[in-house]
């Protein structure tokens, strides 16, 4: 349901965009408000599992996430959309640890790497699933659906859950880290909201520079906290396993590549090049496939090679897939352009996901694999909220300097400039002026999707680079055979 509902949404953007007549900020929040919950309170949510029952909290996040699904549907404005994706956000917070966590408890050390491979395998089946449903849901009956359907999915996971799953629990888990768990939301609350409101407000604006500061502070203390506390979140102690801690940095790095490619690519797909919802959802199930076959493949790398060889590689394969998507510019030919660079991509991330995930759960002991799994589960959440949120301003920023650019070449009357740069920050759902000329109007259309290729092209080159320092990472941190925890 969590990852179904991710790749849903993407596909659903720029139709809620217009249904709603929305910014590109408003569209990051429908986005960020979900991540941010997610990856503020996982970490919550893996700990609340080895506590009180793995199985207890799973059910209960799924619960949470349907009812959250639910509101979202019936919004009738766009903050009411992005309150109930953060209540939605609450509930995968429960749900996406626990179920990582049952898996590790139901097997042994030698078929964990195939059993966590068969996982990533069907979340990346659900994830091939979600944009093509949701696209054809959004071109042939509303974006609203897109949200609905998570309610009799919710209902068979509960049956199942209840029915075939045992409860398990950690003998070692007294207490939840509440005062972490505020710290942790309030830091990423302020750095997000800083960075996207930045757009709209400036830098020197009080409530942007106040936020960024605030969340600064938080972390902060935040690391201090969890330093302090008899049962913390985070156990720093985790991270004196350098493998542990190369495989998060790892994380970190790559998941922000794959965060903000998800966030923008539909609305290249659907925006710029003129795909439909459908169209553009089915684009994807490449990258998404490969990850799905390969998945139990790759799990087993790791038994046959260790983690690090594929952990260096995987990266390395991605990085070539991300600039390969500098190439397209408008109007080109699917297979010729995108499909190679969704190809390779995908490659990349089946030789790297399911290894990655096996040596974060085999890095600690047996009773911590809930928090582990919260954790990695949470830099990779907030790797992608903080990619959308500042990698975002870039994309802005090098669209206006195209758009502006290319607008010179344009006499255009000044009221009619005006109207086009105060609408910028719409990116291409920037709509062409009324009153110009045919000709004219035109021009103004190709140099808007001219002006979003360009910013395009500078975060796939940006991605290129995080995927190289994922690759730099593995083979500097990651232990050539024993990656069990040493500390």
């Amino acid at each position: 349901m969590a990852f179904i509902d991710s790749t849903v949404v993407n596909v659903a953007l720029p139709t809620i965009q217009s249904s709603f007549r929305a910014t590109v900020v408003d569209v990051q929040w429908i986005v960020e408000s979900y991540g941010l919950f997610l990856g503020a309170l996982i970490l919550v949510g893996g700990s609340l599992g080895d506590l009180y029952g793995r199985r207890l909290i799973f059910v209960a996040g799924i619960a949470i996430f349907a009812a959250g699904s639910v509101a979202c549907g019936v919004a009738t404005g766009i903050h009411q959309l992005i309150v109930a994706r953060s209540f939605q956000g609450v509930g995968a917070a429960l749900l996406v640890p626990g179920s990582l966590a049952i898996i590790s408890t139901s097997f042994d050390e030698q078929s964990r790497g195939q059993a966590i491979g068969t996982w990533s395998g069907f979340t990346a089946i659900t994830t091939a699933v979600g944009p093509v449903l949701g696209g054809w849901l959004v071109q042939h009956a509303s974006w609203r659906w897109v949200f609905f359907i998570n309610v009799p999915l919710a209902a068979v996971v509960i049956v199942i859950s209840i029915w075939k799953i045992p409860e398990s629990r950690s003998a070692s888990i007294a207490l939840v880290d509440w005062v972490g768990a505020l710290f942790a939301s309030l830091g990423l609350s302020g750095l997000v909201f800083g960075f996207l409101e930045s757009t709209n407000r400036g830098w020197r604006d009080p409530l942007v520079f106040g936020s960024l500061l605030t969340g600064f502070i938080s972390l902060v203390s935040f690391t201090f906290t969890e330093a302090r506390v008899g049962s913390p979140m985070v156990p720093l102690k985790l991270f004196k396993s350098r493998s542990f801690a190369g495989a998060n940095l790892l994380t970190l790095s790559l998941y922000s590549a794959i965060g903000i490619f998800f966030f923008l690519f539909p609305l290249n797909l659907i925006q710029v090049q003129r795909y439909s919802p459908t169209a553009a959802g089915a684009s994807v199930l490449p990258l998404i496939l490969l990850i799905f076959l390969l998945s139990r493949w790759s799990g087993g790398l790791v038994a046959r090679y260790g983690p690090r060889k594929p952990l260096i590689l995987g990266p390395l394969i991605a990085s070539l897939g991300f600039a390969l998507f500098v190439a397209p510019s408008i109007a080109n030919s699917y297979w010729k352009t995108f499909f190679p660079a969704l190809i390779v991509l995908g490659f990349g991330m089946a030789v790297s996901v399911a290894p990655l995930t096996t040596v974060v759960m085999t890095s600690v002991d047996q009773d911590r694999v809930g928090t582990a799994s919260g954790i990695n589960n949470a830099i990779a959440r907030v790797a992608g909220v903080l990619a959308i949120a500042v990698l975002g301003i870039v994309m802005v920023q090098a669209f206006s300097f195209r758009l502006n650019h290319n607008l010179a070449q344009l006499s255009l009357p000044p009221v009619i400039l005006q109207q086009i740069q105060a609408n910028e920050i719409k990116l291409a759902g920037l709509q062409v002026p009324a009153g110009l000329n045919p000709h004219t109007g035109a021009a103004v259309d190709r140099f808007i999707r001219e002006g979003f290729v360009f910013a395009f092209r500078i975060i796939m080159l940006i991605c290129a680079g995080l995927s190289a320092v994922s690759a730099a990472i593995a083979w500097q941190m990651i232990q050539r055979t024993n990656f069990k925890n040493s500390a």
